[in-house]
């Protein structure tokens, strides 16, 4: 079968004539050859494999490369890669491995072709194409790698269960691949997953979250996510969504599995957000319930809580999984511990007061908020769930009323702390501070307009209440 479609960028026909120079074999392979063969857009990246010394290659394709780019080499993985208009190109000679139990990095040894597509994660990523004269464009596929992409099945090449244990990162990737593809991951190789589920220890964090963001960023993660807890892998990287697991019951009362309408938040997020760390909000909004679970005889199941908790917990995640302890967290944190707020609001008469101070507290997050509360609605009761998403769409249309009034969002005092001090004569002092209270109180409960003269006047009357004095040299 012949693909010459497949490689008519001028970046082919380069490659291949300077492999000719120095004698090589080269062929595309990998990520590249499955995609076009999906029909998965354009190519960003591009590994080639060269029979011989790869990174020469990819010096040679420098220098017959009009703006002679700079070839970046990675000695210790014996790879170089350089950048040709919008694409990344890697080389690497043809290799075969050997792996320690201890260590996902293998030893390495120069190999035929054959040897290197046997070395290969699955049978969908040994697809090649051959870039020399003679057979430019024929495909090599070893392992029926097509007829797994047709039939939508995630395979390894060889005995699963040696694949995975030698690198276990792969048992990640296969649950990529079936996530971000919506394939199946083949019966043999999800018992092999689960059997050496438990390997995944002596795999980096940095790895394992890379794994893990392109799952949460597919178009519908619970398959991810659905494979990470059947194969056990799950309860060694996120611990805080298996506590979440099951439903008890006392007494005749029950509550819902919240690790499954987790995993229904997440998939509903994902439809209207690409926001990686929105969706990590949602995964995350109800990891503290786990702790704070308690049942009451008056009002049954509790978790009272658990928004607080929960945040605590994201930092603690965070870092355990050597995440950015940055903004990104504390975003996530805000989220979760606002989580339930527009759904309290939407259980009540939405008042201006309650949407200001939501605002307030939220700032420039609120419609994160409001994106992450309507996806936390998975009642299967059609009036519960009409009534909700009603309810949030005046919400939210009392947002914008309320900020273009009020502008409350990124809100400052129309009096600052400096004003106070020089308007009653006080250094920095508890009254000031009471003050600024009182004023930011009236504005978010629509006692006066956000406005400087309203504010002004206040901060008058409260220092008159506090036995302050307007300084004489006002």
């Amino acid at each position: 079968m012949n693909y010459k479609q497949a490689l008519q960028h001028n970046i082919f026909k380069i490659i291949s004539k300077s492999a000719s120079e120095l004698g090589v074999e080269s062929y595309a392979i990998g990520g590249f050859v499955r995609d076009f063969i999906l029909k998965r857009g354009s190519a960003k990246d591009i590994d080639i494999v060269a029979v011989g010394d790869g990174i020469q290659l990819a010096k040679q394709v420098a220098k017959n490369l009009p703006n002679k780019p700079k070839v970046q080499v990675f000695k210790t993985y014996g790879t170089a890669m350089l950048q040709f208009e919008t694409i990344e190109i890697e080389f690497v000679g043809a290799r075969k491995e050997s792996y320690d139990e201890n260590s996902r990095n293998p030893s390495v040894q120069k190999g035929s072709l054959e040897e290197d597509q046997n070395r290969r994660d699955f049978t969908i990523n040994a697809l090649a194409l051959n870039l020399n004269e003679a057979h430019f464009g024929d495909l090599l596929d070893p392992f029926n790698g097509i007829q797994d992409l047709e039939n939508k099945i995630i395979r390894t090449p060889l005995n699963p269960d040696i694949t995975y244990s030698d690198d276990p990162l792969r048992m990640m990737r296969a649950i990529r691949f079936a996530s971000q593809l919506d394939f199946k991951i083949e019966e043999t190789s999800l018992k092999a997953i689960t059997k050496n589920s438990h390997r995944i220890k002596i795999i980096t964090e940095e790895r394992i979250i890379s794994e893990l963001h392109k799952i949460i960023e597919s178009k519908t993660p619970s398959i991810g996510f659905l494979h990470l807890e059947k194969t056990g892998l799950l309860k060694y990287i996120l611990p805080e969504l298996i506590a979440l697991k099951g439903i008890d019951e006392v007494e005749g009362q029950r509550h819902k599995d919240n690790f499954f309408h987790t995993l229904e938040v997440v998939d509903n997020i994902s439809k209207n957000t690409d926001n990686l760390w929105l969706r990590w909000a949602a995964l995350l909004h109800d990891i503290g319930k786990a702790p704070t679970k308690k049942f009451s005889k008056k009002v049954g199941w509790t978790f009272h809580g658990h928004e607080f908790e929960g945040s605590k917990m994201v930092y603690h995640l965070f870092k355990r999984l050597k995440m950015p302890l940055n903004d990104k967290m504390k975003f996530v944190q805000k989220m979760v511990f606002m989580s339930s707020r527009p759904i309290v609001l939407a259980n009540d008469e939405v008042t201006d007061s309650a949407v200001r101070r939501l605002v307030f507290d939220a700032g420039d997050f609120v419609d994160d908020l409001m994106t992450l509360c309507e996806a936390d609605i998975t009642t299967k009761n059609p009036k519960k769930f009409s009534k909700y998403h009603n309810n949030f769409k005046i919400v939210r249309e009392k947002i914008v009323e309320v900020e273009e009034r009020d502008h409350i969002r990124n809100f400052q005092p129309p009096v600052s702390g400096e004003e106070i001090m020089k308007t009653f004569n006080l250094k920095p002092s508890r009254e000031i501070g009471i003050i600024k209270e009182t004023i930011k109180e009236a504005i978010l409960e629509g006692e006066i307009p956000n406005e400087y003269n309203a504010a002004y006047q206040l901060m008058l009357n409260e220092g008159k209440r506090l036995g302050l004095k307007v300084s004489l040299e006002l």
